[in-house]
């Protein structure tokens, strides 16, 4: 029997996504604009111990780094992508934006992150609590925004450790993310009638949307601020958020699901990663829906992932000019 349970916008919509063909399989992979190379490179791979996963550069800007990091084997869901443009002007938060990032972590761990935050002088605020979830808010070195999370239910995958980061405190991957709008309504049937999220709860002006087809990852809180500005995207924003198919045959069947409900997408991209297409969703927020395949693996071991510089091949015969441009992280 298939269940229905109201979506925020009056329809209904199935409960039991994971008996479905074509699924969302949560978040993807986030992107994020940083301002120094170095610096983003030492807070992540230091500072939160997550695994350097490829080190490449932007598409569209060989003379700009691409870094993503994430959990030991770069599984979908973990992955924190970054464009650190040097110099570049601090981003302000506001609405039309992803304006949070949520990481899991294990029960037990905040006193550590706390101290761990204190000690590398990161500004923080002390542990509080929503949707019954302990959370530790912070914010990286350009100002982009964090939120450490215990969540309901174990999160079992397997995580990067370092010598200062042990597995009983290793961050495991995304919880969440949250988008702020003057009006969250369209944004919410994207989420509902087209990914196939569903409402879960509602607190005050955030109402949190989740899908069942996987169990981490995949939650979308919308936080509703009418009266608030809009927000500005430079240093410290996320530039878009990416959400997981399985292959290249279900991003397609998203794409015309998209286009049909009126939104411009554009074509399949090829990202030597992954396949990947991409929308602007009514509130303004650059979505993207990315593929499981070919994976991180493609290019470089698992063992010997982001230890190299991989670059898209139309630039391979610039590498040395690129290698050079290039800020050294060492």
């Amino acid at each position: 029997m298939v269940r229905f349970i109201p979506s925020i916008t009056g329809k209904f919509v199935p409960s039991n996504h994971k008996t479905m063909k074509n699924n969302i399989l949560g978040i993807h992979h986030i992107t994020a604009i940083a301002g120094n190379a170095k610096t983003n490179y030492d807070f992540y791979t230091k500072v939160l111990g997550l695994r350097f996963i490829k080190k490449t550069v932007n598409f569209d800007d060989p003379n700009t780094y691409h870094f993503y990091y994430g959990n030991e084997a770069g599984t979908p869901g973990t992955i924190l992508t970054f464009f650190p443009w040097e110099g570049i002007q601090t981003g302000r938060r506001g609405t039309r934006q992803v304006t949070e990032i949520g990481y899991s972590v294990p029960a037990g761990s905040l006193d550590f992150w706390q101290k761990r935050l204190e000690d590398h002088h990161v500004i923080y605020n002390k542990v509080s609590e929503k949707f019954g979830e302990q959370y530790l808010t912070f914010l990286d070195p350009d100002g982009l925004k964090f939120e450490l999370i215990v969540a309901k239910n174990v999160d079992n995958r397997t995580p990067w450790v370092t010598s200062e980061v042990s597995e009983a405190n290793a961050i495991r991957g995304f919880h969440n993310i949250t988008i702020t709008s003057n009006k969250i309504e369209r944004t919410a049937e994207v989420l509902t009638d087209i990914l196939g999220f569903q409402l879960q709860e509602r607190i005050v002006n955030r109402s949190r949307f989740v899908t069942d087809t996987i169990a981490t990852a995949n939650i979308v809180d919308l936080v509703e601020a009418a009266g608030e500005a809009a927000g500005h995207v430079a240093g410290g924003s996320v530039h878009h958020v990416a959400f997981r198919v399985q292959d290249e045959e279900t991003l397609m069947y998203y794409r015309d699901k998209i286009a049909a409900a009126g939104l411009n997408i554009t074509e399949k991209i090829d990202r030597n990663y992954f396949y990947s297409l991409y929308f602007r969703e009514p509130g303004g927020v650059l979505f993207e829906i990315a593929t499981d395949n070919p994976g991180f693996t493609v290019d470089e071991s698992q063992d010997e992932l982001g230890t190299h510089l991989m670059l898209p091949s139309q630039y391979e015969s610039q590498r040395v000019a690129i290698e050079n441009i290039l800020p050294k992280l060492d």
